[in-house]
């Protein structure tokens, strides 16, 4: 009776396409330490694991056993939630404080020892005490059990963008201050992609995310929302995502140019680099749809071709479009550090088709600030030989300040004499 129930048994396990031995151990040290990280021209420290913002991605397959031992160096008390993962008759391991777990404390550890059972995907994990989890995050990447693959194309790499908040001041101070005033907790000052706020704020260059991509592939994209209080928008210039996951589930496959991601989620997109080479923004703005304030500031991040040329002296064409979301109006746009040749002007929608046929490519007249048509539009070319960042924004300060801004990102040339001057000894600090 007992070999025929054994037979049964792995008949059973076989018919599944799982074997015990398939199933491995995967061990993580957590070390919760304070770190110094310095954002937008500001430094502070910041609690973080084992020194990293985000923290370390944790790795495993549908079937492993997964143990990781937390390590509290910090004065505050810590958990850490492992967010989506279901924690089958496993409450002690999914970490919110005082409610499954009393939190470690300062110099005490804990270990989280979990199976991933019938998941497989993209979740994510954080601190669930204070506001902790502004900066105590990382991702958790489940791939298939050995021999299933993916149920869509295979891509040819995968990589990981987590979408975050970052304040200037420390944001537990911040909050008590708030909470002590009975007002709000203050905004946050930028939205990151994997810790990085992108070329767009100041002190930023050197922190931008970079992807680089090889033309013909397609690559598969973990997006995390981990952001404390921002539904945020995620999209690719001039490239579609196939959307393929959400929150670790499979999905019926669609197309967008856009996805809407709010705090806690994740998505699983393919892209494919099916575009002329050339370095393309990728970028996460909010989403508010109630009368509260939020940080309406978009993060950048790259996606660069490989083998591109470096983008000095590039001819631009920039097409400007007056819109009716709340009502129509001309705009004074101005471009620093440039002049360039209004090309083009109409009114109504632009017309990708049509429309540049009619440009002026002989005497456009040269400006560095053009009117964008009330309802119209406007299109304008300039080359890109003046290193450096320069900011491009409607001349209305209202819409300045409403976020009608941007900013283009000229690399330098392949001499001392193209590239952009040191800083003054006397340059200011913000």
């Amino acid at each position: 009776m007992k070999m025929g129930f054994l037979f049964l048994f792995c008949y059973l396990l076989a018919f599944l396409g799982y074997s015990p031995v398939d199933a491995a151990v995967k061990k993580y040290q957590f070390d919760v330490q304070v770190k110094n990280i310095s954002r937008i021209c500001n430094a502070k420290p910041i609690v973080t694991v084992n020194g990293m913002f985000p923290g370390p991605t944790v790795y495993a397959r549908e079937g492993d056993r997964v143990i990781i031992n937390v390590t509290n160096h910090v004065q505050y008390n810590m958990s850490i939630h492992w967010h989506g993962l279901k924690q089958y008759r496993n409450g002690w391991a999914d970490g919110p404080a005082y409610i499954t777990q009393c939190p470690i404390q300062t110099g005490q550890s804990y270990l989280y020892d979990f199976n991933v059972t019938g998941q497989r995907g993209t979740l994510w994990w954080h601190a669930h005490i204070l506001w902790l989890r502004a900066t105590v995050y990382g991702a958790i990447v489940i791939l298939p059990a050995p021999g299933k693959p993916y149920p869509f194309p295979q891509p040819y790499q995968e990589s990981n963008i987590i979408l975050g908040e970052w304040w200037n001041k420390d944001v537990e101070t911040a909050v008590n201050q708030a909470n002590q005033l009975g007002a709000p907790p203050p905004m946050s000052d930028a939205h990151t992609i994997n810790g990085k706020p992108g070329p767009l704020f100041p002190c930023s260059e050197k922190h931008t995310f970079v992807i680089e991509a090889e033309a013909g592939k397609t690559y598969l994209l973990r997006i995390i929302n981990a952001a404390l209080n921002d539904e945020l928008f995620f999209g690719i210039a001039g490239h579609n995502m196939t959307v393929v996951e959400i929150d670790a589930v499979y999905t019926k496959p669609f197309t967008t140019k856009a996805i809407l991601l709010g705090p806690g989620q994740t998505t699983n997109v393919l892209v494919k680099t099916d575009r002329s080479p050339n370095r393309y923004f990728m970028a996460a703005s909010p989403f508010m749809d109630a009368p509260v304030s939020v940080d309406n500031k978009t993060v950048t991040a790259i996606l660069q071709y490989k083998g591109v040329p470096n983008t000095f002296n590039t001819t631009i064409e920039l097409v400007l479009q007056d819109t009716n979301l709340l009502t129509v109006e001309s705009h004074p746009f101005h471009l620093h550090g440039y002049n360039f040749f209004v090309v083009g002007t109409g009114v109504g929608n632009f017309d990708p088709k049509k429309d540049p046929a009619k440009f002026n490519l002989v005497d456009p007249p040269e400006r560095n600030t053009v009117g964008v048509p009330t309802g119209g539009w406007a299109a304008i070319r300039f080359r890109a030989d003046n290193p450096g960042v320069w900011f491009m924004h409607c001349h209305l300060e209202v819409h300045t300040m409403w976020g009608l801004k941007m900013a283009f990102v000229v690399e330098n040339g392949e001499t001392p004499e193209l590239s952009v001057l040191p800083p003054p000894k006397d340059y200011p600090s913000c």
